[in-house]
């Protein structure tokens, strides 16, 4: 594969960078198309947060995704593991955590937690692949490296 990947440690100042070196947080204001007519946080909404954190903790890593997808390689999501533990609502402001938690021959695996203020609100992990495209060939993952 002719793709590096690198980490870059730009969350340095984070506190759980040294427990979790892989990750990325980014804050995200509950707007009116996240909520269902109560006012509540929909679980799209949520998945669509996760994915926003997903894609910059992929940059921090160094997957340059534009140039993956004109390569016809992709991160295809194989699996999604979701619990809601309390509703987020309109206008809250929202903590998205995620760091990268296993990576394997062919498969990675990130978790991301979601807080309003310290109240954890979801936790998820997601198994990924790179898949060629059209083929729809499983690409084995490089060794990721620190700088």
């Amino acid at each position: 594969m002719s793709h590096k990947f690198t980490y870059r440690n730009t969350m340095s100042s984070s506190r759980d960078c040294k427990k979790r070196p892989y990750l990325h947080e980014i804050e995200e204001e509950v707007m009116f198309y996240d909520t269902d007519c109560g006012g509540v946080v929909h679980n799209l909404a949520y998945l669509r947060m996760v994915e926003k954190c997903r894609t910059r903790l992929a940059a921090q890593l160094g997957f340059d995704l534009k140039t993956m997808g004109q390569d016809g390689i992709f991160p295809v999501v194989v699996r999604i593991e979701v619990d809601y533990c309390k509703p987020a609502q309109l206008a809250d402001i929202l903590l998205i955590r995620g760091w990268l938690s296993e990576w394997k021959r062919a498969r990675f695996w990130c978790e991301f937690e979601i807080f309003r203020n310290d109240e954890l609100l979801v936790t998820t992990r997601q198994s990924l692949a790179l898949v060629k495209m059209p083929e729809g060939k499983v690409q084995r993952l490089p060794v990721l490296e620190k700088d």
